[in-house]
């Protein structure tokens, strides 16, 4: 049954597994109705970041629901779910590109913090007398990701004049790198990189992407910031770089494990800034994900496009 066919013109749309008073705003501005989980139902707005075995049952018992739409940019906490209806033409649509700006912000942030020692300064308890410290100006960075946050990270660099080198699953041109290389060729530009920010979505094609082999070929110095997810790092192999004083540092606002334990060496290491993965709170995000529900119930209603929607065969 296709989408349009399953689509109810009264736009019946179901906030699980709990109400919040954003997201139910949002579907009533776009004309949407809110309704609890029931036959009438045809659309899903699922505000956890948890409990795909809950949204799972909810299809499975509900077959008419014909779109449904994850909090998130990553969807990797739902990968089993979206494999599993995969082919049945639902639309799925996350939050991808919705918290761009304040992610890219804090990639920003934790790249200048580590360039200037802010980890080793910030643990000072005496006046140091030294003057170690980068400048992020004229660098040449390489972003691996082609996303929404890349996109706006890549605005932010502008004023830098940064030399950047994207790398994604695609050829297609970023606006605002000097060059695009897919994932392929990775190993090829890793040489390049003073700076390597990470902003690519997690899937089996990615998970441990940057790993010992992939960090030695890092150049002496280079500064590594990952705000995507923790597992396409290797962490104990970074951990080994870092300690051996070989590279510059690292920016972490995602870890693997996640939270990362009391105790971790990266807490300890004076050239690794670690975050909480806080580069978009809930003040942040709240706004902007109810503009993104918004919109698609505009779209589910057939009066836009959708945005965000979910390559299932990619898995993001």
């Amino acid at each position: 049954m296709t989408v349009d066919a399953r689509s109810a013109a009264s736009g019946a749309v179901s906030v699980l597994p709990g109400d919040d008073a954003s997201v139910v705003e949002a579907v009533r501005r776009a004309g949407g109705t809110v309704v609890p989980l029931g036959a009438a139902t045809r659309g899903i707005v699922w505000v956890a970041n948890s409990g795909a075995a809950k949204l799972a049952d909810a299809l499975e018992r509900h077959p008419d629901v014909s779109w449904v739409q994850l909090p998130w940019a990553g969807v990797d906490s739902f990968a089993a779910t979206l494999e599993r209806f995969r082919d049945d033409g639902r639309v799925w649509t996350s939050a991808k590109g919705s918290y761009a700006r304040p992610v890219a912000e804090h990639a920003l942030m934790l790249a200048l913090g580590v360039l200037r020692e802010s980890p080793r300064r910030a643990r000072a308890r005496e006046w140091e007398a030294d003057e170690r410290g980068r400048s992020l100006f004229g660098a040449r960075v390489v972003v691996v990701g082609g996303g929404g946050i890349t996109e706006e990270l890549l605005r932010l660099l502008e004023p830098f004049g940064v030399e950047a080198t994207v790398v994604r699953r695609s050829e297609v041109a970023v606006a605002g790198a000097a060059r695009t290389v897919t994932d392929a060729a990775l190993r090829d530009v890793l040489g390049d990189a003073e700076v390597l920010f990470l902003a690519a979505a997690l899937t089996e094609r990615t998970r441990g992407m940057v790993g010992a082999r992939e960090l030695a070929l890092l150049p002496d110095g280079a500064v590594l910031v990952n705000v995507a997810r923790g597992a396409l790092v290797d962490t104990d192999a970074l951990v080994a770089e870092l300690a051996s004083g070989r590279l510059g540092g690292a920016g972490l606002d995602v870890t693997e494990p996640e939270p990362l334990p009391a105790g971790h060496p990266l807490w300890q290491l004076d050239n690794a800034l670690v975050t909480p993965h806080v580069a978009d709170t809930e003040a942040m995000t709240v706004p902007l994900f109810a503009a993104r529900v918004q919109a698609n119930v505009a779209a589910f209603l057939g009066r836009g496009e959708w945005v965000g929607r979910i390559d299932l065969h990619a898995g993001y």
